[in-house]
């Protein structure tokens, strides 16, 4: 799956994924409204609002991006409808294309995590039929119980043509408390790290591995040692945008080949309209917003990497 992602990157000359992750004010009022009057206030409404939010964001992105990544707690707050309007996203997501990374950051042990593996990217027998449950095509993944908790998913990996992302130094200001804790030497991250490349040995797809890394924009310098630490996994790179990250701190992040990592912006596209620079674009044209944003961070990442 890893080399279909590439593939996609080096097609669209875009290593960018976008965030779906919607809250209720972030839908315009065009939405909402026909919505509320269709369902009520109800949960089901919500479920119905996101996904054609989401969908509108898609049609309009979707030839300039090679995935996107839909992080499932916005969902679920939700419950069962939020969940609908989650999987409604992947699919319609798949159908334009798009390769999906779902962001769960599961992490369990034993039967839990096969079961989790399962439901996210592989399948389950019910009877005589076979099921692919949510069916994203990657996922990100906690290493904190060890790999007890990692080796179910290399193994769906292994089974189903799949990847995951594992956590390895994330964007958030307080990752330090645990992830930069002094171990034998080294940080607590360079540990993970070593452990990525150790899973994915055996997990290869071409010149990288299905099993991928997560390092935050917000800390370059260690995403620069992180880069010469995991040469075979693929980064994904949150914090763009709206936490602060940037095009020329990313150069870093990526193999002189120009690929290696793959860089997500959420709010920062899907809330384009309301910001100050594309606030022209109105309510209506949210979407068009969207559009631009993916267009000025694909230029801003680019012109870093010198392409």
């Amino acid at each position: 799956m890893i080399k279909n992602l590439i593939d996609k990157i080096e097609k669209t000359g875009a290593p960018i994924v976008v965030g779906l992750d919607p809250k209720m004010p972030m839908i315009p009022q065009h939405i909402l409204k026909p919505v509320f009057e269709e369902y009520g206030e109800t949960l089901e409404a919500a479920s119905e609002a996101i996904f054609q939010f989401n969908k509108a964001i898609v049609d309009a992105t979707y030839d300039l991006i090679p995935a996107v990544k839909p992080q499932i707690a916005m969902y679920e707050q939700f419950g069962i409808p939020g969940l609908v309007a989650f999987q409604r996203t992947v699919d319609y997501c798949h159908e334009k294309g798009l390769i999906v990374i779902g962001d769960v950051k599961r992490g369990d042990i034993g039967s839990t995590s096969e079961s989790y593996a399962i439901a996210h990217l592989g399948k389950i027998q019910v009877g005589s039929k076979t099921y692919a449950p949510f069916s994203e095509d990657f996922a990100t993944v906690n290493p904190y119980l060890g790999s007890d908790g990692i080796t179910p998913f290399v193994d769906i990996c292994k089974k189903e043509d799949r990847g995951i992302f594992v956590l390895v130094k994330t964007s958030n200001p307080s990752s330090g408390e645990f992830q930069d804790r002094i171990i034998d030497g080294k940080p607590l991250y360079e540990h993970v790290a070593e452990k990525v490349n150790s899973w994915g040995a055996d997990c290869m797809d071409g010149s990288y591995s299905e099993v991928g890394a997560v390092v935050g924009a917000t800390y370059p310098e260690m995403g620069a040692e992180l880069r010469k630490l995991m040469p075979h996994a693929y980064i994904l790179v949150p914090g763009y945008g709206a936490q602060g990250g940037r095009g020329k701190d990313l150069v870093n992040f990526f193999n002189p080949d120009g690929l290696g990592a793959i860089v997500n912006s959420s709010r920062g596209i899907i809330a384009a309209y309301q910001q100050e620079e594309y606030k022209k674009y109105g309510e209506e044209n949210f979407a068009e917003a969207s559009r631009a944003a993916v267009i000025a961070m694909k230029n801003d990442i680019n012109g870093a990497l010198g392409k």
